[in-house]
């Protein structure tokens, strides 16, 4: 997939995409739990969660063992820093039944859902990266439209990484979606919005 350089000059870390598919060890890296016995999602809460935290990474790791896999790995100098959660909404539980998000058309719209950078990797603008990313990956698999439901911020606001998991509207406004409608969802007590992206 792409490779950029993080802050735009030749001497900042390359970062590259990669489809999760064949890589859980990396996934599992950024987004399992380190400590034994320790729950978590897994990237499970909109996929199913009626999935008990220890099915969960095994889940995970068939999901990556098959195209078009979970969604996409960032990688900064090859170590993997951050993922994204990209799939058709028909693949999340959740989604599908959910009462808060509606839907906008007929189409299996692919939903970038979650983003998780690890410490240390933040404030690099990788969730930019990793959203342009999802999009080139969704598109590589036949999607026709990309949406997002992330929390309405202003222009110079902060969301804390709790509340900033699903992205900003800012976020998605920059790589050329649009509000294509309201949600009763909230995350951290703020709006969530349909963000839409059409690629056909």
């Amino acid at each position: 997939m792409q490779t950029v350089q993080a802050s735009g000059d030749a001497s900042s870390p390359a970062t590259e995409i990669r489809s999760a598919v064949g890589r859980f060890v990396d996934f599992a890296e950024v987004v399992g739990v380190k400590k034994p016995g320790g729950k978590g999602c897994w990237c499970m809460s909109y996929r199913d969660s009626r999935v008990s935290s220890e099915e969960r990474p095994e889940f995970m790791r068939q999901l990556c063992d098959v195209e078009p896999g979970p969604g996409v790995i960032a990688y900064v100098d090859d170590i993997p820093a951050g993922w994204c959660s990209i799939a058709p909404r028909s693949t999340y539980r959740r989604l599908m039944n959910a009462r808060t998000i509606p839907f906008v058309d007929e189409r299996d719209a692919w939903v970038a859902v979650c983003f998780v950078v690890r410490a240390g990797y933040r404030r690099r603008g990788l969730m930019h990266v990793l959203l342009d990313g999802a999009v080139e990956h969704a598109a590589a698999h036949g999607a026709e439209v990309v949406e997002g439901y992330p929390v309405e911020v202003g222009d110079d606001e902060r969301v804390d990484v709790i509340s900033g998991y699903v992205g900003t509207t800012r976020l998605f406004e920059a790589h050329g979606f649009h509000r294509a409608g309201p949600t009763s969802g909230r995350s951290g007590g703020r709006p969530r919005w349909i963000m839409r992206r059409e690629l056909t």
